[in-house]
């Protein structure tokens, strides 16, 4: 397993949810990244947020990590969940709360 791998297998097993995304949550350099941080933060969902637009091999290494060819890509609890797309697609159809919460995963109260 090469560096970068390690490092994202890493971040993967240590946090529930992890966002690699183009930018910030505070400023998101796209607008797939920007609508997925939208959703989390809409969910109360504590998660963390790797910025691939810094590290190259980060932005390259997790392409081939998921075999998924795009970015923003969400995962929880190790488990690769999808691209932007995705995230929208059970947002909206009420799938993405219980799917954190079967997960174990805890939302924060309002």
């Amino acid at each position: 397993m090469s560096n970068v791998s390690q490092r994202i297998q890493n971040d993967i097993n240590t946090n529930d949810v992890v966002l690699y995304m183009k930018g910030t949550p505070v400023f998101p350099r796209c607008g797939f990244s920007s609508a997925v941080v939208q959703i989390l933060t809409e969910l109360r969902v504590s998660f963390k947020a790797v910025d691939v637009l810094v590290d190259p091999e980060i932005r390259q290494g997790i392409k081939e990590f998921s075999n998924w060819p795009t970015i923003p890509q969400l995962y929880v609890k190790g488990e690769f969940v999808g691209g932007s797309d995705i995230v929208r697609e059970m947002f909206d159809q009420g799938e993405l709360k219980s799917f954190l919460e079967t997960r174990g995963v805890r939302l924060q109260a309002a």
